[in-house]
């Protein structure tokens, strides 16, 4: 789920740093704000990878005992 927000986050900060399309804005500037977007999405994606990594590693423990009785 966060490598799809990660994408969105993306795609909208780069619509906004390219001036893709024209806001009049007097508040806010489109470019900084668009570099922003940009790297918290590529933040999400790489936060969510290395989460999703630990997830997956796993530990198997095998425990072997001897048949025969002790002497």
């Amino acid at each position: 789920m966060a490598i799809g927000l990660g994408i969105v986050l993306i795609v909208i900060g780069l619509i906004l740093v390219l001036d893709v399309v024209n806001v009049d804005t007097s508040v806010i500037d489109t470019a900084p704000l668009g570099w922003i977007l940009l790297v918290a999405g590529a933040l999400a994606i790489i936060i969510s990878l290395v989460v999703n990594q630990q997830r997956t590693r796993s530990t198997i423990v095998e425990e072997r005992r001897d048949a025969r009785p002790p002497l």
